[in-house]
This record gives structure tokens, sequence and C-alpha cells, in this order.
């Protein structure tokens, strides 16, 4: 394990553009110049203006000329120009102060060239001078570029500090470059005299983290400790989300404790990550508690944390709690967001609130002055149709194109979806028509919607066409898309060719679930007879893809319309001992097949 030496100190040469200007001496240029330059700019008539103004060309003047309010070509020039001046030399602070300068203009291909000449020239460069080039190298997106010139810097002019690995550091986490973040950080730990300090810490616990691999952020942690440095609230918030994220709700809360214990004032951010992970392991009343507690501590909640609380209690059907929260944000300083409304309006659609309700929450809403948001609509629209209000969907569908926000696929699909439960078939399909030609493709969710309703109206071959779209279309089918090309044709009686699907499931990259084999048996126990249903039964005990209440009832309908009550007897007694219980549906029709046998066998009058 890497051991913690003592940290040298680093001295910035500027660090930044307000360095640079304190590195100029009090007197201001002289107007008349710089007056000179906005007429005439860079040229023959600059130049004797220097002669005739008695300025005499040293870093002084360079850095002060390219502070000036002057065009950044003109910069540029009369940069050129000094740097050919005998017994002149550009250092690091007049490369910095026109870098900044071109920074300014946007020339991110100005900047880059300028850093390379800065680099191949002979002035020297500090460490800090190296953090700087680092900072606008990722301000400028050019992440590649400055490791570059890291090591380019590195192996020729100076010695990395702990400061100019973390501004590295920083800078590929915020990239999206979390692997290379521990090649600096090993590189860092292999260098005699540079020793990664909090700042460090906390960038790779937090890269690991993003990366999901707790162990490492865990073992980081421990050895950050261990080194004696102490953890910042930040760090211990980092690592309780790692913990929740591992399912370690325990040991997270043990951490809180021992942030407490260590002097390290929980958060805002700290009470958020602990609210929500409780919130998700179904812990509500501890998450609820510790939200109360937090208050009469005197920790201000933001707006993020409170919609996790209305989100979590919402969930577990703690609407009344919710809403309370909701209104007594204003009081707590803190104004509801177009989130707090998406998550109570998502919240009345799970407690099964009334239709009206929920448009009213809309409402209200738009009065507070909240505009919606696309996620908005996809709730509203999604919702409705769960409600059977597709009239009240397909309005919100229309406003969520008048506002600008094109419908996004999981719209169509619950259109799509609740057009073909009202067995308005043309119309999902026209809309799902609509839908390739506004986004350009679908999902292979949509196509599935879609393939299920062709095949539930008798439309087969229009299914069958439709998923050979798909496929032709780059769109990779998944188990629903097959599942629902399967049942479409067990519903055809083509039982055989919907069971020859199951290995090119797995050609497609899924697996056949439960539903897949459900699919399977009941068009076997309507067309196979009840031997092959048995079998397929077996095998499904025998296997991973153990039967489910519907597969039980499913071979119980077989068996009792062969007449079978013995074998039906005996599954139903297998069944309940399984902990499944058999439907009315299939216990009715039990009773009935038991009826026409008694029928058949009463003797003739």
């Amino acid at each position: 394990m890497f051991r913690l030496g003592i940290p040298k100190d680093e001295t910035p040469s500027f660090g930044n553009r307000s360095a640079v200007r304190r590195n100029s001496p009090g007197r201001e240029l002289d107007e008349r110049f710089i007056r000179i330059l906005k007429i005439f700019k860079w040229g023959p008539d600059a130049e004797k203006a220097l002669e005739v103004l008695k300025m005499k060309v040293d870093h002084r003047l360079v850095r002060e000329v390219l502070q000036a309010d002057v065009e950044i070509n003109v910069k540029v020039q009369f940069f050129r120009w000094t740097g050919k001046r005998r017994n002149f030399e550009h250092d690091c602070t007049t490369y910095m102060a026109l870098i900044y300068c071109l920074e300014e203009a946007g020339m991110v291909g100005g900047i880059w060239k300028m850093i390379q000449e800065m680099v191949k020239s002979s002035c020297a460069i500090e460490p800090s001078d190296l953090s700087e080039i680092i900072r606008i190298l990722g301000r400028a997106k050019m992440a590649n570029k400055a490791l570059s010139v890291f090591y380019q810097v590195k192996n020729r002019k100076c010695k990395p500090t702990a400061t100019t690995y973390n501004t590295a550091i920083l800078m590929l986490i915020k990239e999206g470059q979390y692997e290379k973040v521990h090649e600096l950080y090993s590189e860092m730990c292999s260098e005699s005299d540079c020793f990664p300090d909090t700042v460090t810490y906390s960038a790779l616990i937090s890269a690991f983290g993003k990366l999901n691999r707790g162990d490492s952020a865990i073992r980081l942690f421990e050895e950050m400790k261990d080194n004696g440095l102490s953890p910042t609230a930040k760090i211990y918030t980092t690592m309780l989300s790692v913990l929740f994220k591992q399912g370690n709700a325990e040991k997270a809360l043990g951490l809180v404790r021992e942030m407490k214990s260590a002097g390290c004032t929980p958060t805002v951010y700290t009470y958020t990550e602990m609210i929500r992970g409780l919130g998700a392991a179904g812990r509500v009343e501890e998450a609820y508690s510790i939200f109360l507690n937090m208050l009469n501590e005197g920790c201000k909640p933001d707006v993020v944390l409170i919609n996790n609380v209305i989100n979590f209690l919402g969930r577990a059907g703690r609407l009344r709690d919710a809403i309370k929260l909701f209104e007594g944000m204003e009081s707590l300083n803190c104004m509801p967001n177009v989130v707090t409304y998406n998550t109570v309006i998502k919240a009345l659609f799970e407690s099964k609130a009334p239709v009206s309700e929920v448009v009213s929450w809309y409402e209200k809403m738009k009065a507070s002055g909240v505009s919606p948001s696309a996620y908005t609509y996809s709730i509203l629209i999604d919702g409705f149709c769960k409600k059977n209000s597709l009239e009240k969907a397909l309005l919100m569908f229309e406003e969520m194109d008048e506002k600008g926000f094109p419908p996004c696929p999981a719209a169509y699909c619950s259109l799509i979806n609740s057009l073909g439960r009202s067995k308005r078939y043309d119309a999902a399909h026209e809309l799902f028509q609509e839908l390739k030609e506004n986004c350009g493709s679908s999902s292979a969710r949509v196509y599935a919607v879609m393939i299920k309703h062709f095949g539930k109206c008798g439309r087969l071959s229009e299914a069958v066409d439709l998923f050979h779209e798909m496929k032709r279309l780059g769109c990779t089918p998944d188990v629903y898309a097959y599942n629902a090309l399967m049942s479409a044709m067990v519903r055809a009686g083509m039982t055989d060719e919907a069971q020859s699907l199951f290995p090119r499931m797995g050609e497609d990259g899924c697996t056949p679930d439960l539903n897949s084999h459900n699919i399977i048996l009941n068009g076997l126990a309507r067309t196979g007879g009840p031997e092959r249903a048995m079998e397929m039964f077996t095998k499904m005990k025998n296997s991973e893809m153990k039967p489910d209440a519907v597969s039980y009832n499913t071979l119980l309908g077989c068996l009792s319309r062969a007449g079978l009550f013995e074998e039906a007897a005996r599954l139903m007694k297998e069944m309940r001992l399984n902990g499944f219980e058999y439907d009315v549906i299939t216990y009715s029709s039990i009773l009935e097949a038991v009826g026409k046998v008694d029928e058949d066998i009463k003797p003739a009058a």
C-alpha cells in the first residue's frame, strides 16, 4: 500500500489571469500607443510610435499590450514581432498572457499552436504553469492534448507536483476518461516526492464510484485514512453512494456515524445521498425520520433533496405525506421545480388517484409559472393511457407537439399500446408510421407493442413483416419482440413454428424468459394435447425456468378440458404447496368440465 510522505509546497509562478496581471508594474501603458494600435493596427506606424514614446520592449510591455483592449490579431502580430527583437525572448508570463487572449477569443487552434511553441521554447515552465496549461486545454475539450503536454513538460522541463497531477486527474474525470485516471494515480505514487492528497483521493474515489468499482473506491478510502488524511464531507458522501449501490445500507449508516464522530458535519448533499439510498432500499421510515431530524438540526434542504423525499414517499404509497411536504416547501425557502411537479404527478398515477386530481395538479403547475418538460408530457400520456383516458392522452400528445417538444418514443409507445387495447388497430399503425417518420427509427419495444396488437387482431402476416422490418433496419429484436411474435403465431395455431424461434433468440443476444415459455405452453395446451403440455411443464420444473401461477393455471385448464381430473387435483395440491393460487377462471373451467362429464355418463331415462 502506498504510504504518505511530506508534501512539498507548490508556489505558483502565475497560476491564472489575475496572477499574470499582478506581475506587471504599477504604471499603466501609455494610452496614446493603444490608440495607435486601434487605429493603425500593428505595423510600421505602431513600431514608430514605440520609438517616439521611448517604450522599451520587455516582458512588462508585452503583457500590458496583450491585456489592452485591441483586436486579437493585433495582439498576435505584436507578440510575433517582439519575439524577433534582438536581446528579447518570450518567457512563461508572456506566452500565458497571449494564450489567455486566444482562449477568450475562442481560438482553440491558436491555443494549441501557442502551447506547443511554448513547450518547445527555452522558457522555464514551473509546475503551476503546467497545471494552468492543463486547465486551459481541458476547458477547450482537448484532454488528450493536455496529457501529451503533461508528459512533454514532465520529461524535459519540470517535475509535476501533487497539484499538477490533481489538475490532470480532475480534467480526465470531467471528460469521463476514468480509466486514465488510475494510470495517472499509479504514476503519481511511483514518484519519490509527489504524494496523493485529499483532492487526489476525492477525485479517484469519485471516478471509481462512477465506474461501479465500489471495492476499489473502498480500498482507496481506507488507504487515505491509513496515510493520515482526513476525508472531507464530499468524500464521505461519495462513499455513501458507493455503499448503497453495493446494497450495504448498514455500512453506509455506520459511515455517517464515523463521519460525525470525526467532526465532519454532514452537508445537504450527504443527507440527499443517505435519504436516496435508504429510500431505494425500501427503508422509507428511516429515510423520512432522517429527513425530519435533519430539519430539526438546522440543515436546510435544497430542491433536489426534497424531490428525492417526495419520490420515495410517493413510491411507498404515502401520497399524503408527499403532498404535505410539497405544501411546506415555501416555508423551507425551497420552491418546487419541474422535477418536483413531475414526481408528484407520477406518484398520483401510481396511487391510482382520480384523473381529475392529476389534471388539477397539472394546471396548478402551469399556474405557478413552472413550464412542463418533455418528461412531464410523457408521464401524463402514459398515465392517462393506463387509466383508459385515451382521449386525454391524445390531447396531451398534441399539446406536447404544439409546445415544441417532439413526442418521444415512450409517449408513442404508450399511445400505440392504448389504441391497440381499444381495438383501434389502424390508428395504432398510423401512429407507429408517424413515429418512424418523426424519429427516423423505432425502438424494439415499440415494434413489440405493434406486433402484439397485429397478432391479437389476427393480422399475422403484418406482424411477421414488422418483425423482419425491424431486423432489416438494424433494430435488434429483444425478448419482448420475440414474445409478441410467438404469441401471434400461437394465436394462429402455429405453436411449433413459434417454438422454433427459441434458438434464434440466442443469435440476437436475448434469452427466452418465463413469459416465452408460458406462451409456448399455452399453445401446446390448446393444440398439442395434455401429453406435450405436461412434457414441457416437466422440463420447466427441472430447469432454471421454474413454472409460475400462469404456467400452473395453463396446464390445469388443459387437464380439465381433457377430463383428466385426478391429474388436475394433484396439480392443484402441488400448486398450493409451491405458494401459487389457481385463479377463478381456471377453477370455473374445471367445474364446467366436471359437469359435462357427469352429463355424459348419466344413464338414459
